[in-house]
């Protein structure tokens, strides 16, 4: 089956910036406070419940992925990128670190107790969406619990060059109520949201949206 266009041109978007990419945002999360308040919630719904693992959707270089290990949770991450994986993998050794692609994911139904899309449904067109939507449903346990984080806006940003490398990206800006509206029709209403205005050097404001599968799903 060929793969749509799009995976193929955001892998290799990923594997040319991931050097850099790695560099730029090591140290991101530090700066970030309710990016940190907001995973230690997810953790804390997570653990409490009892349950894992927790996958890392579009881990990228891994950082969200060893924050959350950090806070106790047992974290795996997969990403579209083999060469995002080669640096999550050396910064973070002893984590696993799959490739894959949220639009079919390799887990199996109902084994997994949360999910993290941090800033990686970004890249789905609309369209696309209520299927990672519905494989997200798919592969969260009963009461399981999915954090997203998303850039928030109408038009979607293009970009052809990062870090000096030629790219082709689309990162698609959405509003909250649109994925709270999609999550809820695939089966995983939102419960708590956040939000944040944009930083210095940001183009938008960022949404956060937790999530839970139904204990009693149907």
């Amino acid at each position: 089956m060929t793969e749509p266009a799009f995976l193929t041109t955001t892998r290799a978007s990923y594997d040319a910036v991931a050097t850099d990419a790695a560099e730029r945002w090591k140290d991101e999360l530090a700066g970030r406070p309710l990016d940190r308040a907001v995973l230690a919630t997810f953790a804390e719904l997570v653990l409490t419940a009892g349950g894992e693992p927790v996958a890392d959707i579009g881990c990228g270089t891994g950082r969200v992925t060893g924050h959350l290990h950090g806070l106790g949770v047992d974290v795996f991450g997969i990403d579209l990128s083999p060469g995002m994986l080669t640096i999550a993998r050396r910064d973070h050794p002893g984590l696993r670190f799959d490739v894959g692609s949220m639009t079919a994911l390799d887990v199996p139904d109902a084994a997994l107790a949360g999910l993290v899309a941090y800033y990686s449904t970004i890249h789905i067109p609309d369209e696309l969406l209520p299927q990672v939507f519905a494989e997200f449903h798919r592969v969260l346990a009963p009461g399981g619990h999915a954090l997203l984080a998303f850039q928030v806006g109408d038009e979607p940003l293009r970009l052809s060059e990062a870090w000096g490398h030629e790219i082709s990206l689309v990162a698609y800006r959405r509003r909250p109520e649109q994925v709270s509206a999609l999550l809820t029709a695939a089966g995983l209403p939102v419960h708590a949201h956040a939000g944040r205005e944009a930083d210095a050097g940001e183009r938008t404001p960022h949404a956060y949206l937790l999530a839970r599968k139904p204990l009693a799903d149907g």
